[in-house]
C-alpha cells in the first residue's frame, strides 16, 4: 500500500488528485485535521510518513513544504511553479521522449508542468529537437482556458457573477506570465513567445495554439514533416496525435474536459499552420499529470487511475 499525502488538498488541483486516488485500492491517503493542515510540524510528520507527497500550494508554501521534506524518503511531486526550472527537480512531461519517463521514474523530486506551458512545450519542443524548427524562431502562442485554471478565487468569481463574465477575457497583458520561463527552458527557444492567454466562461478545458509559417521550418520541411514528428512521438494513451479532429471546421477547447489526456493536431494550408494541443487544464494540465508522474515513480503504467 502506497501512502500519499496531498499538501493543499483543498485547492482545485489537490481536490482533483484526491478524486483520482480515491477509488484506488493501492493508495492510502494521509489526511490532516483542519486545525493542523497549515501547521509545519504536522505537515512535516505527514510528509515523512508518506511514500509520495503532492504539493498543491502557492509557490512560497511549496518551497516551504519542499524544505520540510528534506531527509524524508518521500517522492515529492510539486504542482506549483516553484521548482519547474530548478536544478534537482525533474520536469514531469514523460511523453517528450529522450529518456524522460525513465528519469521521472528514478527521481525523488518532480515538478509538474504548468497548464499553458504543457501545450506549448508539447508542440514546440519536438520540432526543435528534430531540427525542423529553429531555436531563434519568433513564435506566438494563443491559449484558451476554462476558469478553473484560476483557482478557487476565480471559480467563485465566475460562479457568483454569471453573465457579467460571459465574454472571454484576455489576460497576462504585460507579457510576464509565470509560465514563460519554463516554456523557454524546456523547448530551448531563444526568445519567449508572444503569449495571449484567454479565460472563458466554462469550467474546464484548454486549447493551446502555436501559429507557424512554412518559412519558419528548416530545410524545406512542411506540414507533412511536422505531422510525422508528432505521429511518431505521441502514440500513447495519454498524449496522442489526431488527424482531422475538427468538428465541422471548429475546435472546442472543452473537448477533453474531465479527462487526463492531450490531443495534438496540425491544421492549415501548407504555408500557414496551426499547431494545436487540446486537454483539460486540471487534467494533463495539472492533476492528471501529477498522478501520471506518481505512477511512473511507483513503477506502474502511467495511465493507472486516470480518466482516459
Amino acid at each position: 500500500m502506497t501512502r500519499v499525502f496531498v499538501d493543499g488538498r483543498e485547492g482545485t488541483t489537490g481536490l482533483r488528485i484526491c478524486e483520482r486516488l480515491a477509488g484506488r485500492g493501492d493508495v492510502e491517503l494521509i489526511v490532516l485535521p483542519d486545525a493542523s493542515r497549515k501547521d509545519p510540524a504536522a505537515r512535516r510528520e505527514a510528509i515523512c510518513a508518506s511514500d509520495v507527497t503532492f504539493l498543491c500550494l502557492p509557490d512560497d508554501a511549496a518551497r516551504e513544504s519542499a524544505s520540510l521534506a528534506e531527509g524524508s524518503h518521500a517522492v515529492v511531486i510539486d504542482a506549483s511553479t516553484a521548482h519547474r526550472t530548478e536544478a534537482g527537480w525533474e520536469y514531469g512531461f514523460p511523453e517528450l521522449g529522450a529518456g524522460r519517463a525513465e528519469r521521472i521514474a528514478a527521481s525523488r523530486r518532480i515538478a509538474v508542468p504548468g497548464c499553458h506551458a504543457s501545450g506549448f512545450i508539447a508542440l514546440v519542443q519536438p520540432l526543435i529537437a528534430r531540427g525542423l524548427l529553429r531555436r531563434d524562431a519568433k513564435l506566438s502562442c494563443f491559449s484558451l482556458t476554462g476558469y478553473s485554471g484560476g483557482g478557487k478565487r476565480m471559480i467563485a468569481d465566475y460562479e457568483a457573477r454569471g453573465e457579467a463574465l460571459a465574454a472571454p477575457r484576455q489576460y497576462a497583458l504585460s507579457q510576464r506570465h509565470k509560465h514563460l520561463k519554463e516554456m523557454v527552458a524546456q523547448t530551448g527557444i531563444l526568445t519567449p513567445p508572444v503569449f495571449c492567454p484567454v479565460v472563458g466562461a466554462f469550467y474546464a478545458g484548454m486549447e493551446v495554439t502555436v501559429p507557424l509559417f512554412r518559412s519558419d521550418l528548416e530545410g524545406g520541411a512542411g506540414e507533412d514533416e511536422v505531422k510525422e514528428v508528432y505521429r511518431s512521438l505521441y502514440d500513447g494513451k495519454i498524449v496522442f496525435f489526431a488527424e482531422k479532429c475538427d468538428e465541422d471546421g471548429f475546435l472546442s477547447s472543452s473537448a477533453y474536459a474531465g479527462k487526463d489526456v492531450m490531443e495534438i493536431s496540425v491544421h492549415g494550408d501548407g504555408e500557414r499552420m496551426l499547431l494545436v494541443a487540446r486537454y483539460d487544464n486540471l487534467g494533463k494540465g495539472a492533476s492528471g499529470a501529477a498522478v501520471e508522474c506518481m505512477n511512473l515513480a511507483l513503477g506502474l503504467p502511467p495511465e493507472t487511475g486516470l480518466a482516459i
